[in-house]
């Protein structure tokens, strides 16, 4: 988030008269209430309730509002104020919010929030306001494989198995490696291996423990030094619904807004090495990807993912280009 947002808006905040009343705002998203997001959301909360502004945040957790992947519409139609989203869910709509779950794109999490904070997600916020959205929060979560029975690794891996994945890109790419793709959300990922629906699955180090899938699985291929898998997904807002509160409810969100983001980058990087243990605990395999192996993927992801990509979004090379040009 830039500083100047939230500088301008305190300002604001103790220049300007009140012109919204006391206001109740809806924040869905589909996690437990101990997983990362939903902490997020409560941080902002919690931050806005403290500062006495006539303004209070109604946490839904865990899809009780609306399904995981039915929260953009709502959220752009002002029928929802806010969300915890992962962005690429919203590919349907905006073809280039599928570059937010590219194989091989993110290289860690400091690189992860550089790009947030690039010309690249620039480019993406403005087609979000052209939706009447906007980020309060940036993340980004790394993620893996697990298994029910062998351990992916390399392309070769994946060959013959049902996987999910979380986005187009990598769905592309699974399915150049000849794997068979079962889209669903993360949430129902832990059915799905327990039905035979699935043999493996892709999917963040948060949702891998907050949804128990250790208990469904053989081999789990974390993030390591080498991550393979960063999807982001920030707190959303209606820009209207902002735009229509008074400068020091704005402010308010804002300042929350920094401090749930300084959160989520700090237990990102915690994420990855405290899902190890979880599933080293219950008795699950755990293997390295080496980079020789992601060299391997970001190979067939350049004939698979990024090719479409770029073949099928008007101005697809030109956003590839910009976020792979930070560094």
């Amino acid at each position: 988030m830039r500083n100047s947002l939230l500088t301008a808006a305190v300002l604001a905040a103790f220049g300007s008269a009140s012109v919204a009343e006391a206001a109740e705002l809806r924040l869905s998203h589909q996690w437990s209430t101990s997983d990362v997001r939903h902490q997020v959301a409560q941080i902002v909360a919690d931050e806005v309730a403290a500062a006495d502004v006539d303004l209070e945040i109604k946490i839904f957790p865990s899809a009780s509002l609306f399904k995981p992947r039915e929260q953009y519409k709502p959220l752009s139609r002002g029928q929802l104020d806010m969300t915890v989203f992962p962005l690429s869910y919203a590919g349907g709509q905006q073809p280039s919010f599928n570059l937010t779950l590219m194989p091989g794109l993110v290289k860690n999490h400091d690189h992860a929030a550089r790009l947030s904070d690039s010309a690249f997600m620039d480019a993406l916020k403005a087609k979000m306001a052209e939706d009447d959205v906007m980020v309060l929060v940036d993340g980004y979560l790394a993620g893996g494989f697990v298994s029910k029975d062998k351990c992916i690794t390399k392309p070769a891996d994946v060959a013959g198995l049902s996987i999910r994945a979380a986005g187009k890109s990598f769905d592309q790419m699974l399915a150049g490696g000849g794997a068979s793709i079962s889209s669903m959300a993360s949430s129902e990922i832990y059915s799905a291996l327990q039905t035979g629906v699935l043999d493996a699955a892709n999917t963040s180090s948060a949702s891998f423990v907050s949804y128990r899938i250790f208990e469904q699985v053989k081999c789990y291929t974390p993030a390591g030094d080498v991550a393979l898998w960063f999807l982001y997904q920030p707190l959303l807002m209606n820009k209207s619904t902002f735009e229509g509160l008074n400068a020091k409810q704005r402010a308010a969100l804002l300042a929350g807004a920094e401090k749930a983001e300084a959160h989520y980058l700090a237990e990102a990087k915690k994420a990855d090495a405290a899902s190890v243990e979880v599933f080293r605990k219950a008795g699950v395999e755990i293997a390295e990807m080496t980079p020789a192996d992601f060299e391997a993927w970001r190979a067939l992801a350049q004939k698979t993912s990024y090719k479409a990509f770029v073949e099928s979004v008007p101005d697809g090379r030109k956003l590839l280009d910009m976020a792979l040009a930070v560094e």
